[in-house]
């Protein structure tokens, strides 16, 4: 897809979303729109009482993301191509996974009112990877918050990532077997996902170094 203005890529927490969003926008020139996990106030004390807090976190998220994406809804304002660390419709998979039914209602009502000022990416790139990769890639980045982080959780992030990126058909998506491939140190690696970024003209495509079955 060589004629793209935004993509996005996506996967569960520490599967290296933030590090392929900086290379690909360093490659192409473009604006890279990052996430700011770390300026939630309240994601510390959602990973010590999820019940208390799940609400605000998502909430905040929600509203950060917002903030971010809405002003890429006329695309005649491009100055550039726009590479994101994620989808806005991520936040739903949180949100039902840590709401409780009357928090998701509340939360459905104000999604919907902010998902109609959002524009889809023109391609999205889904970076898959199983339960140790995630937990060692968790652990090396060293966040304080994350280290109480249970195995459960991230297993059930990792089945509901899964579900829905394999249903996904708003744009191209390229799933990623992220376990075996490290673009920082095996420049190869980048330049390989760089030829088949630039192939794939629609539908759902699938990248793997190892050529393991997805």
């Amino acid at each position: 897809m060589e004629d793209w203005e935004y993509i996005a890529v996506e996967g569960v927490i520490g599967v290296g979303k933030t590090t392929l969003a900086k290379l690909l926008a360093r490659e192409y020139n473009a604006k890279a729109i990052l996430e700011d996990v770390d300026g939630n106030p309240f994601l510390p004390q959602f990973y010590e009482d999820p019940e208390r807090y799940a609400f605000p976190t998502q909430i905040f998220f929600l509203l950060s993301r917002y903030n971010e994406l809405r002003n890429l809804t006329n695309r005649e304002l491009f100055t550039k191509k726009i590479l994101a660390d994620y989808i806005f419709e991520k936040d739903k998979i949180f949100a039902y996974i840590n709401l409780e039914r009357k928090e998701r209602s509340l939360y459905d009502k104000i999604f919907n009112l902010l998902y109609k000022d959002i524009i889809d990416p023109d391609f999205v790139i889904y970076l898959q990877a199983n339960l140790e990769t995630i937990v060692e890639r968790i652990q090396k980045r060293g966040r304080a918050y994350e280290k109480g982080i249970q195995e459960d959780y991230i297993k059930l992030l990792i089945q509901s990532y899964n579900e829905y990126f394999f249903h996904f058909h708003k744009c191209p998506i390229l799933i990623v077997n992220a376990n075996e491939v490290d673009f920082i140190k095996n420049p190869s690696h980048f330049k390989l996902l760089k030829e088949e970024i630039e192939s794939i003209k629609s539908g759902i495509n699938y990248f793997s170094i190892a050529n393991e079955d997805f």
